[in-house]
């Protein structure tokens, strides 16, 4: 039951191609995922997991899945090994070219997928910082950059304006995944359907002008921003970045690598619209298998000089704020007892933050964040009690088996798997003490042995009853 000024307009964008494009709402919609390499290799993944496993053509660790695979119920997704994700959506951060050691923002950021995507491309090293407006969607966002392992995300509860205000000329590359009509949801999303006007879809493409304007002012001279939507709207798609390029021509839009299916932008779709149109990316579910997206690849002048942008304040991480040693101490103990000296978490430089009680190590050279709402500023290590450390479960899904002293390895099929994910405790062998628990090899949170008895330190919040 799509709308009918919807329909309208498709027949009139599609022509002779709306027949095809009208079909793809009645067939079988697509299910993928994307491996983490934070965790592991596809390789190792399609050996591995009970899966129907075919690759995404345009993602370099998307798969498409069966349905009746249920990969979301499976303990890999509780390591993190995989997200979740919707194949066309794969292709923005595909297109952002993220690198190691780089300042990143993505600027729209729930429910993580793009930022998780962006993170295992920086891989540890760099600055993400990660913001969504919404408080509860923030949560859910922080949440799942916890479950993928990431160490140097950021994640922020702002608005584009007060980022701006902040981090003035400050990153290396930028997404803007714009809220947007939500168009290309309509095959998924019932709601996408119920709540779509032609007033939503100006009202959409007026916030989208404002969102890309404070991103140009925090990109620096050279950098990249990639903007991206899902929805079929001319006014929100090629209408949009005409309308930036005539509000910022000290920016260009940049041809990109176009996989099969994938189709140029069309600037016979607005009125004024800007040079090379057809640079920008349309991805059309009755083309390729995916859902509806568009994307467009922005470069702003300049050259980067390889020095470190300007931010509007300087100091220290935060008040509260950065640490001093005797406030960590007992974590030190920790490491020193539970964690081998080669592991990331001492070769990869980070400042500790004491946030209370609880203690995270921020990404290295990371900016002033006070007045900013924070949600996540940095890999939470864990809470400091009196007398002892208790690790937090970010820290668990961080480290890899090889970085700690104390494993207890089970394997998918282990029944105390299951037993682990509910919040049971179990019998169990060996010294007391914390361990990593491990399903195949990778992390999955901590058990603390004491008495002959593995006590469940898996997070409430998360139990659930699998399988």
């Amino acid at each position: 039951m799509l709308p009918q000024a919807f329909e309208t307009r498709m027949q009139d964008m599609l022509r002779e191609e709306y027949q095809d494009f009208f079909k793809s709402y009645q067939g079988k919609t697509s299910q993928s995922l994307r491996v983490n390499p934070l965790k592991t290799v596809p390789k190792e993944l399609e050996a591995r997991a009970p899966f129907h496993l075919r690759k995404v053509p345009w993602s370099r660790y998307g798969f498409y899945y069966e349905a009746e695979d249920r990969p979301g119920k499976h303990p890999y997704h509780e390591a993190g090994v995989y997200y979740i994700q919707e194949a066309s959506a794969m292709a923005p951060a595909e297109f952002l070219q993220a690198r190691p050691g780089e300042r990143i923002l993505d600027l729209c950021a729930a429910p993580g997928g793009k930022s998780t995507q962006i993170a295992a491309d920086m891989q540890g090293q760099g600055i993400l910082i990660c913001n969504e407006i919404h408080p509860a969607r923030a949560r859910i966002l922080s949440e799942n950059v916890e479950r993928m392992g990431i160490r140097n995300a950021v994640v922020t509860n702002e608005t584009p304006k007060r980022l701006e205000e902040r981090f003035s000329g400050y990153f290396d590359r930028i997404l803007v995944d714009a809220p947007c009509s939500g168009e290309g949801m309509f095959r998924k999303n019932e709601e996408a359907v119920t709540e779509w006007s032609e007033e939503n879809v100006s009202l959409c493409a007026e916030r989208q002008d404002g969102i890309l304007d404070c991103a140009a002012q925090m990109l620096k001279p050279g950098g990249r921003l990639v903007y991206s939507t899902c929805t079929f709207a001319p006014e929100e798609n090629e209408g949009s970045i005409s309308r930036f390029l005539q509000r910022n021509p000290d920016f260009t839009l940049l041809e990109v690598s176009k996989t099969e299916g994938m189709s140029d932008g069309r600037a016979n779709w607005i009125e004024h619209p800007a040079e090379h149109l057809e640079r920008t990316v349309r991805l059309w579910p009755h083309k390729l298998e995916g859902d509806g997206h568009f994307a467009a690849v922005l470069q702003k002048a300049g050259g980067l000089t390889g020095e470190n942008g300007a931010v509007g304040r300087k100091g220290s991480a935060g008040k509260p704020g950065r640490g001093q040693q005797a406030d960590f101490a007992e974590y030190l103990k920790f490491q020193e007892e539970y964690i081998r000296p080669d592991s990331r978490l001492t070769g990869q430089g980070g400042t500790f933050l004491n946030y209370g009680d609880q203690l995270y190590l921020a990404p290295e050279g990371m900016p002033a964040l006070d007045q900013l709402k924070v949600l996540r500023p940095g890999l939470h290590l864990g809470t400091l009690k009196k007398g002892r450390f208790e690790p937090s479960h970010a820290l668990a899904l961080f480290l890899r088996p090889e970085e700690v002293r104390r494993i207890y390895e089970l394997t998918a099929e282990d029944e105390r798997v299951r037993a682990y994910l509910n919040g049971q405790t179990f019998p169990a062998e060996g010294e007391k003490g914390w361990y990593l628990m491990t399903v195949d090899g990778y992390s999955l949170g901590w058990g603390k042995l004491a008495g002959g008895m593995m006590k469940n330190h898996y997070p409430k919040g998360l139990r659930k009853n699998f399988f």
